[in-house]
């Protein structure tokens, strides 16, 4: 297959753009796309999506084929089909290749998922093994795991790892998805800043709900009874909403 020259498309994207007066921000917003997603193509990160091709080229007055081939081309009556087919062929295998990526990223999020459930199943098995009741486990288990699960569960299976363009244009702080609502005091989300978020709540849930079953049995093991029933809530409550704390700190280092 034909390869793009991402460099290319984008140091010409940036003489086309500049020729015309334009900064990335009001290019942007006549694609309606982010200036986040101008930026990575005239860097050469990443390519247009199919769509955009033809009004991103009647925006900068050159033809479609100039702007993939990365040239002017002065003669299109000795323009080569092939060469036209194998361009346009290309970028069809770059909007492939991502949604190639996009799709193997969701696979390995769904194992990582399932394989966290596999491990609290056994660890619940374990504990049942060693004495412990099936009363015990629910009054001091069972509320962190299932949350920490259901969280779990919208982070692999659900979440969409794309924002809308408006979310690179303002400054939003919440999220909303169905029933799930986010909101990160002082972090502004965008399309730089989620894939991160994102990564920093999926470990910190599923570590979550693999490592609390544990701490619990070392504490109910090794220190008084009075230790781990008094400090429950303190340990439920730092096991759920810490999760906030490394999703923060992700969203404000890649901002």
């Amino acid at each position: 297959m034909y390869e793009i020259d991402n460099e290319k498309f984008g140091v010409f994207l940036t003489q086309l753009r500049k020729e015309k007066n334009l900064t990335q921000k009001e290019l942007a917003q006549k694609l309606f796309v982010s200036d986040k997603a101008v930026s990575k193509w005239e860097r050469g990160l990443s390519m247009p999506d199919i769509a955009l091709l033809f009004p991103l080229s009647d925006l900068l007055g050159v033809t479609v084929t100039e702007l993939l081939s990365g040239q002017f081309i002065r003669e299109p009556e000795n323009l080569n089909v092939k060469e036209v087919e194998k361009l346009v062929t290309g970028t069809i295998g770059l909007s492939t290749k991502e949604r190639h990526e996009r799709k193997e990223r969701r696979k390995r999020h769904i194992a990582c998922y399932l394989a966290c459930l596999a491990a609290v199943a056994v660890e619940t098995g374990v504990l049942l093994a060693l004495g412990f009741t099936c009363r015990e486990l629910r009054e001091n288990l069972a509320l962190t795991e299932l949350l920490c699960l259901l969280f779990g569960a919208w982070f692999c299976l659900f979440v969409k790892e794309t924002l809308p363009a408006y979310y690179d244009e303002n400054k939003i702080s919440s999220y909303s998805d169905g029933i799930f609502r986010m909101n990160l005091a002082g972090v502004r989300f965008n399309n730089s800043n989620w894939p991160y978020i994102l990564r920093a709540g999926r470990v910190w849930i599923l570590s979550v709900a693999v490592l609390f079953p544990l701490l619990y049995f070392l504490i109910v093991r090794l220190f008084p009874a009075y230790v781990w029933e008094s400090g429950k809530l303190f340990f439920s409550l730092t096991a759920c909403l810490g999760l906030f704390v490394p999703m923060i700190v992700a969203g404000k280092r890649y901002e």
